[in-house]
């Protein structure tokens, strides 16, 4: 079953939750072998990586300053087109 993602809800809650521009936490749980993948999603961002306890998968920690909503709802959207990815 394919989670459906819903823009409206998810914008007005990161417009109520601050003002922008901001700091933006993106977490993601990639297989190893596509964390180069969401790097390119964040260029020149440091991204601090940690393996699974078996290596099969590694977790993604990006702070990012956004303009605003739309930029996070953009980089979701894109992260989503990597295959296996889990956005948190």
């Amino acid at each position: 079953m394919k989670h459906t993602f819903d823009k409206v809800r998810f914008k007005e809650k990161l417009e109520s939750s601050g003002s922008f521009p901001m700091l933006y936490l993106f977490k993601f749980i990639v297989p190893s072998g596509k964390k180069t993948e969401v790097g390119l999603l964040f260029p020149g961002e440091k991204i601090i990586i940690k393996p699974s306890s078996a290596g099969k998968y590694v977790s993604t920690t990006i702070e990012k300053r956004v303009e605003n909503a739309e930029q996070i709802i953009a980089l979701y959207e894109k992260a989503s087109q990597i295959e296996g990815i889990i956005s948190l």
